[in-house]
């Protein structure tokens, strides 16, 4: 891996150079912090991690570098189910698509050769000649399932379902979210609509509630047991 980041950082100081992009030594900083991360970044990710390594740049800077980065190949940009462009590498001749936990964010990698031929295969029968494609598949990793064993997401709930909510996932800021709309762990709801895109609509007692699809899937539920109770 040092070998190939030392290859990118120089394949990107003879680009910046044969540009004659301005400030390219300071771009080229932003570059090595770059190549030090193995996760999803986003710009207030690596202005914080610049500041870590005691090269601070403002954030116009690093975000403005981050694009020169995606411009030039060596960033790839992703903007998952949140809305926040993240980057990360951009290695030449790798490919992989992405696991993304609904639960607490988190990003996994993955390759699968079966699944890259079986979409070769797809795009042939359809006359198709692929270019690129990108695979997000959106669930709950393994560490939230653990935590959460017997609850599932309120966004896969179905129409007619009652539920219990039992936890809020996403940190404290969903919860907020939860609480102003006047809902909170431990009410049982019932499910009144849900196409599985946009808001779901919910009614606890005779009111009804409009549901974010991101906030929808940040929220633990149960059915209620055999009894009619809450497990």
């Amino acid at each position: 891996m040092k070998q190939l980041h030392t290859r990118e950082r120089e394949q990107c100081r003879e680009l910046l150079q044969q540009e004659q992009v301005d400030r390219y030594e300071d771009r080229l900083q932003i570059m090595d912090a770059f190549l030090q991360t193995e996760h999803h970044v986003t710009c207030q990710d690596m202005v914080r991690q610049l500041e870590e390594r005691g090269t601070p740049y403002s954030p116009d800077f690093v975000q403005d570098t981050l694009r020169l980065f995606y411009r030039l190949g060596f960033a790839r940009k992703n903007r998952f189910d949140n809305g926040h462009v993240r980057y990360e590498h951009m290695h030449l001749g790798e490919h992989h698509d992405h696991l993304i936990c609904t639960g607490c964010g988190a990003i996994v990698e993955f390759e699968d050769a079966q699944m890259e031929a079986l979409q070769k295969q797809v795009a042939e029968k359809y006359g198709f000649e692929p270019l690129h494609h990108r695979m997000e598949l959106y669930g709950i990793c393994p560490q939230c399932r653990k935590r959460h064993v017997d609850g599932r997401v309120l966004a896969l709930a179905k129409p007619g379902e009652t539920l219990t909510i039992r936890e809020v996932l996403g940190g404290p800021g969903a919860r907020l979210r939860l609480r102003t709309m006047g809902l909170k762990v431990g009410d049982t709801l019932e499910v009144i609509a849900n196409i599985n895109r946009g808001q779901m609509a919910v009614a606890v007692g005779n009111t009804r509630f409009a549901i974010g699809r991101g906030l929808a899937q940040k929220i633990l539920v149960s059915p209620l047991d055999e009894k009619g109770t809450p497990p």
